[in-house]
């Protein structure tokens, strides 16, 4: 969610020393992501910026602190099961709701231990913290005209209530901050539960045309979801001297989401949309890999 914060939240801003290090901690988890979707024939596309990344720079956008993967229901769930066993656990830790009972949000994370990495507005939050990648999940959406305006409808109430114990804190309107400090009461558990209810009487169609992850928004030019038809075709993208797999119509994928996507923008709005309030390494053995 993209919200103007509210002014009492800190905020710091990364020297490009700072975000270049977080860059080569996030390439690391999406080199150990990798590592295991290959060796269990898991299929994943990297996502958002990081594949406009890959396009564009063949690595991170220069100014942003962000690493995203999309990955289809079953296929997270077969990810879910094989780390137990295959993620190395000494440098990775596997986030989502049945991991860390603090974690409000619909989406995974894969976390690198010994660093410390908070957004801004999220101090009060009790979920682990550390440098991250966020992993999408993709659900069926129904084909039905009725039906997706429905379940658009409850994607949205779904993570406004998850969002809700950051709203109270960050909202810059008093009396949204009072409402989402009322639908923060609600139990998240009784939320993902409704999620993911929702998620499997959909999934029960593996032929539907679209596909969403529901607990983040969508573009406005695809509100109720992207073609199924994307997760066809996958292709090997260049990324910091590796390869990573993503959709093989990039052009479309990239297009519909950012426009004109090869054209650099100015300057003046080369930021990240995700501040934060605190990274450091915590951990004194902790040191960056070579790659």
């Amino acid at each position: 969610m993209r919200y103007k914060m509210h002014k009492k939240v800190e905020r710091i801003e990364l020297s490009s020393e700072e975000l270049r290090k977080m860059q080569m901690i996030m390439l690391e988890m999406l080199i150990e992501f990798d590592r295991i979707c290959r060796k269990y024939n898991i299929k994943y596309s990297i996502d958002g910026g990081t594949f406009l990344g890959a396009v564009r720079h063949k690595g991170f956008i220069p100014w942003d602190p962000d690493a995203d993967i999309v990955i289809m229901r079953d296929d997270y769930d077969r990810f879910f099961e094989v780390c137990k066993n295959e993620l190395d656990k000494e440098r990775f830790f596997l986030q989502d709701y049945r991991t860390d009972r603090y974690y409000r949000w619909g989406y995974a994370r894969l976390i690198r231990k010994g660093t410390e990495y908070v957004r801004a507005g999220h101090e009060h939050m009790n979920s682990k913290n550390g440098v991250f990648i966020d992993i999408f999940t993709m659900d069926s959406v129904p084909d039905s005209y009725i039906l997706r305006i429905l379940h658009r409808l409850s994607c949205f109430c779904i993570r406004r209530t998850l969002w809700s114990e950051v709203g109270k804190k960050v909202h810059p309107n008093a009396i949204k901050r009072s409402w989402y400090g009322i639908l923060s009461r609600i139990p998240k558990d009784l939320v993902f539960k409704v999620r993911d209810n929702i998620a499997a009487q959909c999934n029960e169609n593996k032929n539907t045309n679209l596909v969403r992850h529901m607990c983040s928004p969508h573009p406005q030019k695809h509100p109720y979801g992207f073609p199924r038809r994307l997760f066809n075709s996958l292709s090997e993208y260049e990324f910091e001297g590796y390869k990573f797999w993503g959709f093989t119509e990039y052009d479309w994928y990239l297009k519909s989401i950012y426009g004109d996507y090869m054209t650099i923008p100015p300057k003046e709005e080369r930021t990240s949309h995700i501040p934060c309030s605190s990274f450091k390494l915590i951990d004194p053995k902790f040191r960056e890999r070579k790659h």
